[in-house]
């Protein structure tokens, strides 16, 4: 039962279109970066005087999670739609046919946002404890959902595998400019906080840029393929 909100999450966020590819390479790699992160997250915080309490850098960290859910919220239906306006035919109703999976990661997580938002905190005294019960499930499943909708960049991989490496940078990079207004966890000197403020966008957009090369040198899977400005390929 506490696994179950963890499971629905993964089930709701994970690409699930069976022809996709799956480069095993790239995920590793993905998943490299993701921990070398929080291992050189902890060494920071371990390593300077905290600026506020150890609850205000978690919370800092899940305000983090939350401002890139909501950034992919505008910015995945935006490159969506412009991916799919771009493609020349009949790429644009050959992937409209393929949105389901982002749509469908997108209106749970805006569910389960106007639920946290709006549903929970307002029932009745009455349903007090049907809520409490209910933010048991919905609590873990945002958070998840926010993490995993972030990774998986909205299941655009459903649509087409170049799409995810084409977002992912552009998300980054805007959490970035909303991270130059915040102040840092940590009285660290200021190349340290600079190279943790310029490493996360660097590190994504480098390993976007190499997911792409691997996609084209492996599959034969290109940006201009995808929007039908070359030979199509058969996974495309």
């Amino acid at each position: 039962m506490v696994r179950a909100p963890f499971e629905l999450a993964a089930r709701v966020h994970r690409p699930a279109r069976p022809d996709r590819i799956v480069d095993e390479a790239i995920r590793r790699a993905q998943i490299a970066r993701t921990a070398i992160g929080l291992l050189a997250g902890c060494w920071l915080v371990l390593s300077y005087p905290l600026r506020e309490g150890a609850g205000g850098v978690i919370e800092d960290k899940f305000a983090e999670v939350l401002i890139s859910a909501g950034l992919l919220l505008v910015l995945g239906p935006l490159a969506l739609a412009a991916f799919v306006l771009s493609a020349r035919p009949p790429g644009p109703a050959f992937y409209r046919a393929r949105l389901r999976g982002p749509a469908t990661a997108i209106g749970a997580l805006l569910a389960t946002v106007l639920v946290m938002s709006y549903g929970l905190p307002h029932m009745s005294s009455f349903a007090y404890g049907l809520g409490a019960i209910a933010g048991l499930f919905f609590i873990p499943f945002a958070l998840a959902s926010a993490v995993l909708c972030v990774h998986h960049a909205f299941r655009t991989a459903d649509v087409h595998e170049v799409l995810p490496p084409m977002l992912s940078p552009v998300l980054v990079w805007s959490l970035f400019v909303v991270q130059l207004f915040d102040d840092a966890p940590v009285d660290a000197p200021l190349p340290v906080r600079l190279l943790f403020l310029l490493a996360p966008p660097l590190s994504v957009t480098a390993l976007s840029l190499w997911e792409l090369r691997r996609l084209r040198v492996r599959y034969g899977i290109t940006i201009r393929r995808a929007l039908g400005r070359g030979r199509l390929s058969g996974r495309g």
